[in-house]
């Protein structure tokens, strides 16, 4: 990876690992499901009128919309509006790639590796470990409502799988344009019309600035360099990036919030990372697949 792409890497996921905690940040003043209505609202506009379509069938952004946008990201407020922690959360949210590995096998009829089959198990032991931990603080209804969020988001990655955009970042701005609505609907059902018109009556600078960050700073600016960096660098040279957002988040809920890491969360941090590592490496390619000019050529399929 060349140093400037690497950088470019390191920065979203620092981007997206302090996200956590301005979603904390956000939430002291604004109701959840309102916060993240206003995140995908300052996402959608005005960029819909200037990227032009999305350049997926519409029933793809409509199921990633409701999938990411509105159950991911609503639930993950809510969580976190009831008591989880920005740490705990950004690890707890990892249970993602249990999901989504067992929807490949399930549901795709994938041949699931032994590399994946023990990252599940240890990745489930670390949010077993968690769940136990006496010490927590979080409420467990609370924890498991970020374990929901983790299979949408599950579900959320096997439609952006089927639908394969082209451009990332287009399509990021018109599956949030999709999510305002619901969750504006919602928020009115569930927090209330004057709870709402007040939040946004007394918001103050930290909870604008929440907004900003959560709109251009974690979605576009992060997934706009994740998409990138997709098209310029195969899956197994990005994705392992990824692991480091739940460091950067507990780090971030330490550094900046006090957030505390017990001997128990420490332990289960490490089992679900590592579990994680387990489902992203891929086997290197055989001798033969690869020419002596470092590019990679294509082998026929092995006969059955």
């Amino acid at each position: 990876m060349k140093p400037r792409d690497l950088l470019l890497a390191l920065a979203a996921v620092v981007v997206w690992g302090i996200n956590f905690v301005v979603i904390e940040v956000g939430l002291e003043g604004v109701p959840p499901l309102l916060l993240s209505a206003l995140r995908f609202f300052f996402v959608a506009v005005p960029a819909i009128f200037v990227l032009g379509g999305p350049r997926v069938p519409w029933r793809y952004v409509v199921g990633v919309g409701l999938a990411l946008g509105v159950a991911k990201f609503g639930l993950l407020f809510i969580a976190m509006d009831h008591g989880v922690p920005a740490g705990l959360a950004s690890l707890v949210l990892q249970s993602q790639v249990i999901f989504t590995v067992l929807i490949a096998i399930t549901v795709l009829r994938e041949r699931p590796r032994p590399a994946h089959l023990v990252g599940i198990a240890i990745a489930c032991a670390g949010i077993v470990l968690i769940v136990l931990d006496r010490k927590l603080s979080a409420p467990l209804g609370a924890l498991v409502l970020v374990i929901v969020a983790g299979a949408s988001w599950s579900i959320s990655n096997t439609i952006t799988r089927y639908a394969k955009p082209p451009d990332m970042l287009r399509f990021m701005v018109w599956i949030s344009a999709v999510a305002v609505v619901p969750l504006l609907i919602l928020s009115l059902l569930t927090e209330g019309p004057r709870a709402d018109v007040e939040a946004l009556r007394t918001i103050d600078l930290s909870g604008i600035g929440a907004i900003a960050y959560l709109a251009f700073g974690a979605t576009l600016f992060g997934f706009g360099v994740w998409g990138y960096l997709l098209r310029q660098y195969a899956a197994s040279t990005v994705a392992p990036f990824s692991l480091l957002v739940p460091v950067v988040g507990m780090s971030a809920a330490w550094v900046l919030r006090g957030e505390a890491v017990g001997p128990q969360q420490a332990i289960a941090a490490v089992l679900v990372i590592g579990g994680m590592a387990c489902t992203i490496v891929r086997r290197p390619a055989p001798r033969s697949a690869v020419r002596t000019d470092g590019h990679r050529r294509h082998l026929p399929a092995p006969s059955k």
